[in-house]
This record gives structure tokens, C-alpha cells and sequence, in this order.
């Protein structure tokens, strides 16, 4: 190895070695996984005490509903208060919601209305974390590493989604309060893993006294001044729609081929588990393709595969071709939000990334309550074809999107 060559890997920062990102990440390992458990054990709470589809979705949709009310307000009072506090009362309030639902189930008065209250305040958590822990990020992890760290966070949530559904179904098959109790239990682990972090997370060019209706719209200002990041969110608004509206679907679809929730959950595991593999490929493959061959290419392959999911009645083959699905997703994550991260500004970071997510997750609360209406109206096989459908037309519009076709490479 030549002298500069030497140099620069010895300058070379290391991730892993970034105490403080180790310590974010690690936190959140543990807490993902409760995430996902309880996640997979609230629908088949729901359809275990009513028996109905429509109030699953209904649950499902109160999960969603801060996607959509609260990414908006949420993103400039991230970037105000104290994003250290944040991550901590979010991971605090998710545990003392998440933890009324065994005291309801041991005590027999489990009903529709208290879970969707859970959900909400359970999505309100996840909206405030996840705004502060990207906003954070970049305080946190070198520029050159940003699109590593947003692999590695892939990774983490797919390993979770993994792991989770198979477990969640495990544990409601044992009592139906253990998967929410182990939930509870991670956000307190995952509580003390950020006590580690030192860095500070603040970025000091913040105007406090901006007003917040203002705050408010400069990151919708600059989302809808930026073509590829407006073309961006919505099209992934498209498939969130989808894809929130298709993992009901399936649940139903499975059990419609008589699956009991320990194969619901290794089906719901195989789907994620293509997930974990494209986030791991992630991290290597995002440096070779551009933004219109991501943007255009998972769209198309999304809308090949989603027919598949009707012609199968073998729960292990549902999961596989979710498996499908789910690979080429992290790809699509990894190269938008380093895109985005690193063109935008710090200060504007929360606000931006909260117009974006508005935009981008807002649909999710239809999507629920329009699965539980399909699947009520048409039964799963005639959902799948709607969402086939959806994605298609999705895929051509992004295919003859000016914005998409011009998109200019990944900045580094």
C-alpha cells in the first residue's frame, strides 16, 4: 500500500466505531423487534375478539392516522426542542400505551376503541422518534457514511420485521398479552441504550421564534421546489398505499386457506425476511444505479409481482413472493433518503423530512380502512387484483415522469 493510500484508510472513519451511532442503532434493535411482535399480534387480537376484517382495518388505520395529522406539525417542533428528549419520551409513552393492553386482556374488557387509541399513540411515537432520530443522524455520523447508516437502518428494521411477525404469532399462540408485554419490556431496554449517546443533536442555526405555521410550510416549500423529491414522494405514497393495504390482505388471504397465526407469522417472516436481504445489498448496491433506475425499476418489478400473491394458496408461497417485493424496497429507501438528506439543510432537515413523510405515509390510514372494505366487498383474491392494478398504473406514470427521467445522480 502506497503512503497516501495508507492515509486515507487510516482517516477513513469507521462506522462501527462511531460510539455514539453504535449506541442509536443498537437501541433500536431490540425495540424494532417489540415493534414488530405487538404489530403482528394487534390484528389477530382484533380479529380473535370481533372476528371482523373492517375493524382490524379500523385498528390498523388509527395506527396510521399520526402518518397523516401529525408528520406535519411534528417536523419544525423537531427541529426546535430537544431531540435527545424526544427519542426518550416517545420510546416512554409507546410503553405506558402498549402496556394497557394485557391489563385489558386479563381483565376481559378488550374492545376495538382502546386498541385504536393504542395504535394512535403507539403511531404518534413512532412519527415524533422518527423524525428526531433522522434529523439527529447527521449530527451523529459523517456525510461520506450517511447513505452506510441509512443501509444499516434498513437493516435493522428488516431484521425486526424478520424476526417479529414469526414471534408475534408465536407469542399470541402462547397468551395473547405476551407479545405486548414483550413489546413494553424493549422500549424500556431501548430507553436505557440512549442514555449512552453524548453527541449534541441539536443544530443551533434553529430561529425559536420562528412561528410555527411558518416552520411548518418552508418544508413544504422546499419539497415542492425540488421536482425528483415531489415526483419521489409521491410515488412512494403510491406504493405505501398498496403495501399497507396488502399486509391485511394477506393475513386474511392466509387464514382464508386455513393458516393458524404461528404460519401467519412465518409467512408475515418470509416477507420480511427479503426485506433484511435487500437492506444488507443495499449498502453496496445504491453506489451503482441512479435515481431514475431505481425510481422506474422497482416500480416494475412491484407491479409484476403483485398478481402473483392471487394465484397461490400455500402461505409459505405468499411469503415468498413478498420476499420479492420486499428486497428491492430498501434499495428505493437507501437511495431517496440519502438524496434528501444530504441536499438538505440541517435546520430544515425536521421539517423537510415531515413534508415529505406527510405526503409520502399519509395515505396509510386509507389504505387500512380500504382493505378492511375490500376485503369485506370483493375477498382477498379480487384485493389483490385492485392493488395489481394500482401498481401498475403506478409504474407507468413513473416511467413518463419528466422529473424521474431527467434525475440527476446520487449526490455524494
Amino acid at each position: 500500500m502506497t503512503a497516501p493510500a495508507a492515509q486515507d484508510a487510516a482517516q477513513r472513519p469507521s462506522l462501527w466505531r462511531n460510539r455514539d451511532f453504535f449506541a442509536l442503532w443498537s437501541s433500536q434493535v431490540l425495540s424494532t423487534l417489540g415493534a414488530q411482535t405487538s404489530g403482528t399480534a394487534m390484528p389477530l387480537l382484533v380479529l380473535a375478539t370481533t372476528g371482523s376484517p373492517s375493524d382490524a382495518g379500523i385498528v390498523g388505520a388509527a395506527g396510521t392516522l399520526p402518518y397523516l395529522v401529525a408528520h406535519v406539525p411534528a417536523g419544525p417542533l423537531v427541529d426546535r426542542w430537544n431531540r435527545r428528549r424526544i427519542l426518550l419520551i416517545s420510546e416512554i409513552c409507546g410503553a405506558l400505551a402498549l402496556s394497557t393492553v394485557p391489563i385489558a386482556i386479563w381483565l376481559g374488557d378488550v374492545t376495538v376503541a382502546h386498541l385504536a387509541v393504542v395504535a394512535f399513540v403507539q403511531g404518534l411515537c413512532f412519527v415524533f422518534f422518527g423524525l428526531a432520530e433522522r434529523a439527529a443522524l447527521p449530527k451523529i455520523v459523517p456525510a461520506s457514511l450517511l447513505p452506510t447508516a441509512i443501509a444499516h437502518n434498513e437493516a435493522r428494521s428488516r431484521g425486526a420485521a424478520l424476526a417479529g411477525p414469526p414471534l408475534g404469532g408465536m407469542l399470541f399462540g402462547i397468551g395473547r398479552a405476551v407479545p405486548f408485554l414483550a413489546d413494553a419490556l424493549s422500549y424500556v431496554v431501548a430507553c436505557i441504550g440512549l442514555l449512552f449517546i453524548r453527541s449534541d443533536l441539536q443544530n443551533r442555526t434553529t430561529t425559536p421564534s420562528e412561528s410555527l405555521w411558518r416552520a411548518t410550510t418552508a418544508g413544504l416549500r422546499w419539497v415542492w421546489r425540488h421536482p425528483l423529491i415531489r415526483a419521489a414522494m409521491l410515488l412512494i405514497a403510491a406504493s405505501n398505499l398498496v403495501f399497507q393495504a396488502l399486509i391485511l390482505i394477506l393475513v386474511v388471504l392466509a387464514q382464508h386457506h386455513g393458516a393458524t397465526s404461528t404460519t401467519i407469522g412465518t409467512m408475515l417472516g418470509i416477507y420480511s425476511g427479503g426485506g433484511l436481504a435487500g437492506a444488507l445489498a443495499a449498502s453496496r448496491l445504491h453506489r451503482h444505479f441512479t435515481p431514475k433506475t431505481v425510481i422506474v425499476g422497482v416500480n416494475w418489478i412491484w407491479a409484476a409481482l403483485l398478481p402473483l400473491f392471487a394465484f397461490t394458496s400455500s402461505p409459505l408461497l405468499i411469503g415468498a413472493v413478498g420476499a420479492a417485493c420486499a428486497f428491492v424496497g430498501p434499495l428505493w429507501n437507501v437511495v431517496i433518503i440519502s438524496y434528501a438528506t444530504v441536499l438538505v439543510p440541517n435546520e430544515l432537515l425536521g421539517r423537510v423530512t415531515s413534508a415529505a413523510m406527510t405526503l409520502s405515509w399519509g395515505v396509510m390510514p386509507v389504505a387500512s380502512l380500504g382493505a378492511g372494505y375490500l376485503l369485506t366487498s370483493l375477498g382477498p383474491v379480487g384485493s389483490v387484483f385492485v392493488l395489481a392494478t394500482v401498481m401498475l398504473v403506478t409504474a407507468v406514470i413513473a416511467t413518463a415522469s419528466p422529473a424521474v427521467r431527467h434525475a440527476p445522480p446520487l449526490p455524494h
